[in-house]
């Protein structure tokens, strides 16, 4: 009944919500833009029975502000997801090839395949950084690659980027869901080429996963075609307020957030060193631990209140544990966890 490759995908189900310390998801353990909390509670006026603005005017105005772009460049959606998948369809032909860093954020080669499009991982480097000369080498029509990737948090160098953007022989997709923990972007360059977007979320450094808004930047040709292929009102009157509020006002929340959640991180991974594990140089809100069973650590954990992500037999990586930075309490407890994990 099913499309070639269609039936092979899989439902993306993951709720750890009943650990007493989630540690799962990468979302920001530090709590939500504070403008965005008000602009929740003094929502109660609006009118649920009409639509959203069609154009998110608001929400882009505040954003073309933040990233020095235009309002007309920038393109919202239902988080980043929505986003990357509307660009997949946008972009892609059916039949043709997408080619991704691996391992890498599992719903990009989901997307792909839903969207009738073959896929082809390119394994990263061994220090993390995408084989950029192996994604062009595929002369694949649209490049997918995340910066800070997921799940090693590892930044893909600016010399690599600019090698991928300026050689691609099609369309670039830059996934920049974490880059508010690296401080910088590729949104200003996108925007000056037809053929990159980069993709954004408040997600994970604003705290506003559950609002489930996201976007993307680059040409406004190009945000045109994204847009035709994501639908109407795909950005609800509430998240776009929130996330709006939340640009225009909490600058330097986001920037205590950042600051924080590097000085947990970089004391964290110091900790789990110490207990022997190899932890990857991620400059995102989260670490990859290397365990000898990532299955068998998971489930130790979890039977200790403390839910993290694991990965087995992943691309170049192996079994790691993906853990997000959170408060100092939060990461005393996963240290003490793996301290007693019978390795």
């Amino acid at each position: 009944m099913s499309r070639a490759g269609y039936e092979h995908l899989t439902v993306y189900r993951h709720d750890d919500r009943h650990a007493e310390c989630d540690l799962s998801d990468n979302t920001n353990l530090f709590g939500s833009a504070p403008s965005a909390l008000a602009s929740l509670a003094g929502w109660s006026g609006g009118d649920p029975a009409r639509y959203p603005t069609p154009g998110n005017e608001g929400f882009r105005a505040a954003l073309g502000s933040w990233l020095n772009v235009d309002r007309a460049q920038i393109v919202g959606g239902c988080g980043s997801n929505d986003i990357i998948d509307s660009a997949m369809r946008a972009l892609g032909k059916p039949g043709s090839v997408v080619a991704y860093s691996a391992p890498t954020f599992v719903m990009a080669p989901h997307f792909a395949r839903a969207n009738s499009l073959d896929v082809v991982p390119v394994p990263t480097r061994l220090d993390g950084q995408p084989d950029v000369e192996g994604l062009l080498g595929t002369r694949a029509p649209l490049i997918y690659v995340a910066t800070p990737n997921n799940p090693s948090g590892v930044a893909a160098g600016v010399g690599r980027i600019r090698l991928l953007i300026d050689r691609a022989p099609g369309f670039v997709i830059l996934d920049e869901a974490y880059t508010e923990y690296l401080g910088t972007s590729w949104a200003e360059e996108a925007v000056k080429r037809d053929h990159v977007l980069v993709t954004r979320t408040f997600s994970k450094a604003w705290g506003l996963a559950g609002l489930r808004i996201g976007y993307g930047v680059g040409s406004s040709a190009l945000v045109t075609e994204v847009e035709k292929a994501r639908g109407p009102y795909k950005v609800n009157a509430v998240a776009e307020q929130a996330a709006a509020a939340a640009v225009r006002n909490d600058q330097a929340w986001l920037a205590d957030v950042v600051d924080r959640t590097r000085s947990i991180r970089q004391a964290t991974a110091a900790r789990i060193r110490e207990l022997g594990f190899e932890v990857s140089g991620s400059v995102a809100n989260f670490l990859t631990v290397t365990v000898p069973n990532a299955a068998e650590a998971g489930a130790f954990l979890a039977a200790r209140g403390v839910a993290v992500r694991a990965m087995s037999a992943a691309p170049v990586v192996g079994e790691v544990l993906r853990i997000t930075i959170g408060p100092e309490p939060l990461m005393d407890r996963l240290v003490l966890g793996l301290s007693e994990w019978p390795r």
